[in-house]
Order: C-alpha cells, then structure tokens, then sequence
C-alpha cells in the first residue's frame, strides 16, 4: 500500500511539473511582451515630441525686432515647432536676456536664437545652455567673442556702414564734413562698433578697419550721442548735437528710428535741408523717410531672413544631430533716392518691396 501511494505521488508530480513550467514561462513572456509594448509607445513619443525654439531679441518694440519674431513664427509654424519669445526692456537690457536663456533651456528648448544686448556679458549665460546641450544661433549682432554661440546668422554690420559712407563720400566730394554720430549705448556692442566704424571707413578712415573692436576716432566727428536706437532719444539727442556745433551737414545714426528722431529735431530748428542723413536698417518707414527725403540712404538688413533660417537650424539639429556652425551673411542693399556713381544701391520701389516693419 505504502508503495503504491509512493508511486502515485511521484506520478503527480511528474505531471505537474510540466504544467508549472509552461505556466512560468507564459507569465515570463507576458512579462517580456508587456515591457516591450510599453517601451515602444515611450520612444515613439519621445521620436515625436514637439520641438521647441526658442527667440531672444533686444526689445520687443522695434519694429526690427517685431519682425524678426514674425519670421520665427512662420517658420515654427511651418515646421511643426514650438516657439517661445522673450525680450528685454529695453535695448541693452541683459539682464532680461539671461533670465530668458535659463527659463528656455528649464522648457526644453533644442535651440535658442538670440540677439545680444550686451555682446560681452551674455556670454556666460550663453555657455551654460550650449554645456547644457542646447544650440545657440545669435541674429543680427554677434556675441564678443563670436565663438561664444554655435553660429550667427547677420547682416554684415561693418559692410552696412562702409555703403553709407561710400555714399556720403561720393555726395560730398572735397566739401568738408562736420560729422555727428548718434550711436547705440555705451556698452558698445558688435553692431555698434561695425556700422559706426565702417561708415567712417567709406567715409575714408582708413584706421576703422573693420577688426578694430572699439569707436576709432575722426577728427571730423564733432558730436557723438547715444541714443539707444530710440526715436525720440534720437530727436533728444540731435538737439544736443546742434546746441554744441550748429552747423552739423552730415548725420549718421545707428538705425532708422534714431534718425527720424533726429530729422524732427533738424526740422524744427529749421536745419533739415542742411544735414545729409544716412542710416541702417531698411524698414518700411525707414524707406519711406528716404522716398521722402529725410533720408538720404539707408543700408537694407533682413531681419525675416534671419529668423527663418535659425528656426530652420534649431529642426535640423534636432531631428539629425548636426549642428550650425560659422557665419551666414544674410545680405545688405544700399537703398536711395538719389544714386551716386560708383556705390551699388537700389531704388525705393525695390526697398519698399523687401521692407520690414
């Protein structure tokens, strides 16, 4: 008996162990499909997760920079990306621009595309993101150094200025000029050094070269402000100018709005027709102040240009890995009224057709 019942014991477990086997073996390759179901749905939406790209610009209140946040949009839009926006109070503001590249690289963005305030001290802030593994692009003005930021996608400043001042070279021939500046901000940004120099260059400076990091010096200046590119600063401006040196003929001004200020100023002390103006930046207003004359030339940027190629790159970079790199010169046209022999320049219609603002 005692054998028999040892022997029915054996057989049952030589039967169930089979049917345990082949139950753990279900529960493990369910085990294994589970975990592979659920990994897949995570790389998935990792794959398709929504970029994001982000713009810095100086302010959000020139019309430049208005643009400039247009252009990202489009281009955003048009790829599918998320675009985030900030801007400083004012042009020169940087401490705004480092909040923002932080608050950006804590959302997530691949890129970050940025207009410089103060080209020396966003730098830190610059290198912190890209350690961070976000691309940083700078439009319009470069950082200092440029190797500070991936690439920079710009309008060349110092070419900007030499045009302007080919061409109020070339206007006033051998009649002596009394020169006022009405520049950027004291921090003397890239911009700022490049078109303020390389109009003195055309002009026929030839110590502004183009490597020269600071304002050189002209004897034929005899007034400089700063205006922080602001038309009623540059009207303020302009009015010191003419209590120190009445009998200013030429103005150069770091953009347009600076230099309509300055017009205002020139018209009401009943001067505008003894002052030659030339400028930068080729907004629509802009233009129409050379169509009407208060603007002798004005050299033409793209700030739309700008902004959709550095979207562009952000996507490339994080769809692919590979990253911007180097300068991209996104073009400058010399736009006047009144062409003079021997400067390249187009006509207003041609100026009002690629306008901004």
């Amino acid at each position: 008996m005692a054998h028999r019942t040892g022997g029915w014991r054996v057989r049952r477990r030589r039967l169930i162990a089979p049917v345990i086997g082949a139950a753990l073996l279900a529960i493990t390759l369910a085990a294994v499909s589970s975990a592979a179901s659920s990994a897949k749905p995570a790389k998935s939406s990792a794959a398709n997760a929504q970029i994001v790209v982000g713009l810095i610009t100086k302010t959000d209140t020139n019309p430049f920079f208005v643009k400039m946040k247009e252009g990202a949009n489009k281009a955003a839009k048009a790829a599918g990306a998320k675009l985030l926006t900030a801007a400083g109070k004012f042009d020169g503001d940087n401490a705004s621009q480092v909040t923002a590249i932080e608050n950006m690289v804590t959302a997530g963005a691949k890129g970050i595309l940025i207009t410089p305030s103060n080209t020396k001290a966003i730098v830190p802030a610059i290198t912190k993101a890209r350690a961070a593994g976000v691309v940083v692009i700078a439009l319009d003005t470069a950082t200092d150094p440029q190797s500070a930021t991936d690439a920079l996608f710009a309008t060349n400043n110092y070419k900007a200025g030499v045009l302007i001042g080919e061409y109020a070279k070339a206007k006033f021939g051998n009649k002596p000029a009394k020169i006022a500046t009405l520049d950027l901000s004291p921090s003397r940004v890239t911009v700022d050094v490049g078109r303020h120099n390389g109009f003195l260059f055309g002009f026929g400076n030839t110590k502004a070269i183009a490597k020269a990091t600071n304002f050189v010096s002209d004897s034929k200046i005899v007034c400089s402000q700063d205006a922080q590119g602001d038309q009623a600063k540059g009207q303020t401006a302009m009015e010191n100018c003419l209590q120190k040196s009445p009998d200013i003929n030429l103005l150069y001004t770091i953009n347009e709005p600076t230099a309509l200020g300055a017009y205002t100023a020139l018209k009401n002390a009943g001067k505008e027709k003894q002052v030659t103006i030339v400028s930068v930046d080729g907004g629509c207003t802009g233009v129409r102040g050379v169509k009407a004359g208060k603007i002798a030339a004005t050299s033409q940027q793209y700030p739309l240009k700008m902004a959709s190629l550095g979207v562009a790159a952000v996507v490339k970079y994080a769809k692919t890995g590979a990253k911007p790199h180097g300068y991209t010169d996104t073009g400058v046209t010399l736009i006047t009224n009144k062409p003079v022999k021997g400067v390249p320049s187009k006509g207003v219609a041609f100026g009002l057709a690629n306008c901004w603002g």
